[in-house]
């Protein structure tokens, strides 16, 4: 888990990408907003997961609006999706 998930937030849904190497977790923090995180798995990082940028500092006031966030964010997300 990255620093940039803080452990009080809970990790609704992780969705990878084909290859298996970005991945964007939607989470709910204990005051009720939800974010996003886009990560990266690099084999130079051992396979660890490694935050792609800080779309987590943001917050909505619904998963269904975070994720429309991250759609728009990356770039890759809305193909998985579909």
């Amino acid at each position: 888990m990255s620093v940039r998930i803080d452990k009080s937030w809970v990790v609704l849904s992780s969705m990878e990408n084909a290859e298996h190497d970005r991945c964007v977790d939607l989470f709910r923090r204990p005051d009720g907003s939800f974010g996003f995180e886009e990560f990266r798995r690099d084999v130079e990082d051992a396979g660890a997961w490694a935050p792609v940028a800080y779309y987590s500092g943001a917050a909505y006031a619904s998963k269904h609006d975070a994720l429309a966030a991250a759609v728009k964010a990356v770039a890759w997300l809305d193909g998985v999706l579909k």
